[in-house]
């Protein structure tokens, strides 16, 4: 009975220990009395016993009370160890040796040896030295998720205060280490020498923050005295007297330490300092600014929102305030530039009927080539910034009725022109086949009939950068709306031929008309003046249209069973088309003079709807007949592996497109070039895409095309006129790898579009965005850790690489010029040195013009705890390189350092 009282003493104590641990373990091991048997020895069976306590039994010696009271204990109790458990009745203690172990509920002690001296109160558990002299066996204290391994344990039952030798735990994103570790209550600890670090590894951290003492309370702070950083066990002059850790995992608000630095035109700065506000669960808000020296300034405000299974997005703006040289000096400019960019998108399945998303990217035009943080170096190559907002809602019914508004915004930023639509309303309804029958499959041209209605408003403006968000950007703002009725059948002749007739009903109502008229200009001539007729108007037009169009298949297949080439498949679509344009003349007006008359020798017309948002219907008839011809071209081969029965379907051409057209209605030039379109596969996923146009009229002597065939003319039956030529591919070392082995190298990542926000490509052909605040791409993740065996430790036989290739070709000869106007090559890739070691760049050559492309060069080294890149654009108006090195850890993202040239302006 005694030996029961003892061991549930025992769990009881380890119980209590349990609710003081949430903090660091590591120190001087406790030398054991005995070595662990020997292996080739038969251990004994381990013990398990269950037992009940009562709180009359915590000595070992009282005697039993006859009054009973309820058990404090509420789980059973189990215990073992592998060689035994012995009770010393002299020395009243109790020992578990060799893989001690006892489990209370939730909670579990390990350890070489356990002992509980019942005289003083204390339990021991430390570790064991085996055969070899190592100290094998550390405790290991288990409660819940919470998980402490010191080398050594001292706790006394009666004081519930406990001493842990070398313990480590892990905090938050830290590991703590202490030599001594003395626990006050249940939320209090102080340690004696202890290092703190978010290296993965406490025992032999890459670099530590050693503190001579500690408060340290689990899940809210880490309390130090003199504190100072090591890298490598190597002192630094990093210090501080005392410091502050926060170690709850939710976000907190804080200050953001700024970078220093300086350049050459701007002079020293202090960059991307200020204050992060974490505001709730489901927004935050960050607040950097920028200052120079020269009274340059920029700020900076971004946000980020997410509600789960309703929506998220970011929101961020930038301003800056540049300065170019000194005030007196000629060259003196003072430049204001702005950017907002916002990202919206809602989960389709919070509101399937209704949909909101916003993608905006807007500024000046030359921000992302002159910022003082520019992240993306590919963005100076960009011409183009546009936005879109939009919000989309179905009303489900027979018919469905979709209705759709959106505001959109196209920035030029080489001719500084801006266009808008403030906003583009759209509504349809979904198309009804009035005849069809009301059960089975619809057959014939009857049945077939069907009509849907489309209706198209816009306010459109067009502006310059200097005019944007002023009151002078509506001026000559155009509006309108398009009402559009389009009207369609199809039935097949001989089960061969499949014909489509469509007619379309166009209505156009505007709200401004121009009105024109002949001004005399005083020298004998007239000049035409426009006035603008506020007031409503329409105009009202109408086209129709036939097709016709079958399928043609020839197969070939080969009498070899041994061929290469089992079978060939050639299928070709000929089509032809036709479509008439009315002449709509009642819209035109004779040009005349203020008071009507006719003062101009030629007859000039022009149409009120001249200029407004759809513009004047047509005045001239049209017919044309259209010819096209689709081809693909496919082959069954036999496998190379030759286990392998089932043949391998291949494509030899993946399309090849012929296409011209007769202008029945034309007096002359009738025939259109001959469209040559083809897409050929050259490996795997690897396309060339080729296209030509083939005149077949002829050039007069100042190049002009004349009514007469080329071929009539001493000439080829076609003049080539233009050819292009292009691919766009991406190698990598899986694609030489068996399917098997495959792996996605780089997948969907949450970030991925932060690429694009900040200008840049979706394919990263000029390199990715990099977060001047930690020196980071926006796309980088941790490398995934290897499984390797102890043989290719020192070597690495597979290093990931990929390659991105762009070639483009087109060759202009319309008018006899026989030149290629514009050929390039681009070329960019990552290689993957070690685990750690990566290296990337991209460059190309203009071969027309005759010059390096925009060229840049990254390398990249995971320093385990740090992270280390440089970044450098050698050449170019872009010249600029970026050094960053910094600790990867959130907590401590303010410990770096970052050099940096930043391209020289053009103002």
């Amino acid at each position: 009975m005694k030996r029961y009282i003892i061991l549930s003493i025992v769990f009881l104590t380890a119980s209590l220990i349990c609710h003081a641990q949430e903090l660091p373990n590591n120190s001087t091991p406790i030398p054991a009395e005995k070595p662990v048997e020997n292996e080739d020895k038969k251990p004994q069976q381990p013990v398990a016993e269950t037992i009940e306590i009562d709180l009359d039994t915590l000595q070992l010696n009282k005697p039993k009370d006859s009054t009973k009271r309820k058990p404090i204990l509420e789980h059973k109790l189990i215990s073992s160890a592998t060689n035994y458990k012995e009770i010393d009745r002299i020395n009243n203690t109790i020992t578990l040796y060799n893989e001690a172990k006892i489990i209370y509920g939730d909670i579990t002690l390990e350890a070489g040896k356990i002992i509980m001296n019942m005289n003083t109160g204390d339990i021991f558990a430390y570790g064991v030295i085996d055969t070899a002299g190592v100290y094998v066996q550390k405790p290991i204290f288990t409660q819940g998720q919470n998980v402490v391994k010191p080398d050594s344990i001292i706790f006394n039952k009666d004081t519930r205060k406990a001493l842990t030798y070398n313990s480590i735990t892990a905090q938050g994103e830290f590991n703590v280490k202490a030599e001594v570790t003395k626990r006050v209550n249940d939320s209090v600890y102080y340690m004696k020498r202890a290092i703190f670090t978010t290296s993965k590894d406490p025992n032999n951290p890459d670099y530590y923050f050693l503190a001579r003492k500690i408060k340290f309370v689990p899940g809210e702070k880490i309390v130090t005295g003199l504190v100072n950083m090591y890298i490598a066990d190597v002192p630094t002059p990093i210090g501080l007297p005392f410091a502050y850790f926060p170690m709850t995992t939710d976000r907190k608000s804080g200050v953001i330490i700024p970078s220093f630095g300086n350049n050459n035109n701007q002079g020293y700065f202090l960059q991307n300092g200020g204050y992060y506000f974490a505001i709730n669960d489901y927004v935050d808000l960050t607040v950097l600014g920028d200052y120079f020296t020269n009274g340059s300034w920029g700020s900076r405000f971004e946000s980020s929102y997410r509600k789960r299974y309703a929506f998220n997005g970011s929101f961020r703006f930038l301003y800056e305030n540049q300065i170019q040289s000194e005030r007196g000096f000629s060259d003196f400019q003072q430049t204001n530039r702005y950017n907002i960019n916002w990202q919206h998108s809602q989960d389709a399945k919070s509101n399937p009927n209704s949909r909101f998303s916003a993608s905006v990217n807007l500024g000046s035009s030359q921000f992302f080539r002159q910022s003082f943080n520019q992240v993306n170096q590919s963005a100076t190559l960009v011409n183009n910034l546009s936005s879109s907002i939009s919000y989309s809602k179905t009303f489900p019914g027979e018919p469905q009725v979709n209705v759709t508004t959106t505001v959109s915004h196209n920035q030029n930023t080489n001719t500084d022109v801006v266009n808008l639509t403030l906003p583009t309303l759209q509504a349809s309804v979904s198309r009804v086949f009035p005849f069809a029958p009301k059960e089975g499959a619809k057959k014939g041209l009857i049945h077939n009939i069907n009509l849907q209605y489309n209706l198209r408003g816009e306010n459109r403006i067009a502006t310059t950068d200097d005019d944007f968000l002023t009151s002078k950007m509506f001026d000559g703002a155009i509006s309108g709306l398009r009402h559009t009725i389009p009207i369609s059948t199809n039935f097949k002749i001989a089960n061969y031929f499949s014909v489509g007739l469509n007619a379309s009903y166009d209505e156009s109502w505007v709200f401004e008309t121009y009105r024109q008229f002949l001004e005399d200009n005083g020298s004998g001539g007239f000049n035409t003046v426009r006035d603008t007729v506020s007031g409503f108007d329409a105009y009202r037009t109408y086209n129709y249209g036939a097709s016709i169009g079958t399928t043609v298949y020839g197969n070939w297949k080969s009498t070899d069973k041994e061929s290469k080439i089992q079978a060939i498949r050639h299928v070709m679509r000929p089509s032809v088309t036709y479509s008439a344009n009315p002449s709509f003349e009642q819209y035109y007006d004779r040009l005349l003079d203020e008071q009507g008359l006719d003062v101009s020798e030629e007859e000039r017309f022009y149409s009120r709807f001249e200029g407004t948002l759809y513009n004047a219907p047509g005045r001239v008839y049209s017919s044309s007949l259209g010819i096209g011809l689709q081809n693909t071209l496919e082959a069954k081969v036999r496998d190379r592996d030759s286990t392998k029965n089932e043949l391998k379907k291949i494509s030899l051409i993946k399309s090849f497109n012929v296409n011209t057209s007769y202008n029945l209605a034309g007096d002359s030039l009738n025939w259109s070039p001959l469209q040559l379109r083809g897409v050929i596969p050259i490996y795997k996923n690897i396309d060339l895409n080729l296209d030509a146009n083939l005149d077949p009229y002829a050039l007069d002597n100042t190049n002009q095309r004349i009514d007469r065939f080329n071929i009539n003319n001493g000439g080829s039956l076609f003049r080539l006129t233009r050819a292009g030529a292009r691919f766009n591919f991406r190698l990598s070392n899986t694609d030489f790898e068996k399917q098997t082995d495959k792996k996605d190298d780089k997948p969907d990542d949450p970030l991925q579009n932060r690429n694009l926000q900040n200008g840049g490509r979706e394919d990263d052909l000029f390199g990715a965005s990099i977060d001047y605040a930690d020196g980071t791409t926006y796309d980088q993740r941790e490398p995934e850790k290897e499984n390797v065996d102890i043989d290719k430790t020192r070597y690495r036989f597979k290093i990931p690489w990929n390659l991105n290739f762009a070639y483009t070709m087109t060759y202009n000869n319309a008018q006899r010029q026989n030149e290629i106007n514009n050929q390039s090559l681009m070329v960019s890739g990552d290689v993957e040195l070690s685990p750690r070691w990566s290296v990337g760049g991209n460059t190309g050559y203009d071969f027309a013009n005759k010059g390096v492309s925009f060229t840049t060069l990254r390398f990249n080294r995971d320093l385990e705890s740090w992270r280390l890149s440089f970044n450098w654009t050698p050449i170019g108006p872009q010249n600029s390189w970026f050094f960053f090195i910094g600790i990867k850890s959130g907590a401590l993202s303010d410990i770096k350092w970052d050099q940096r040239k930043q391209p020289d302006p053009q103002f």
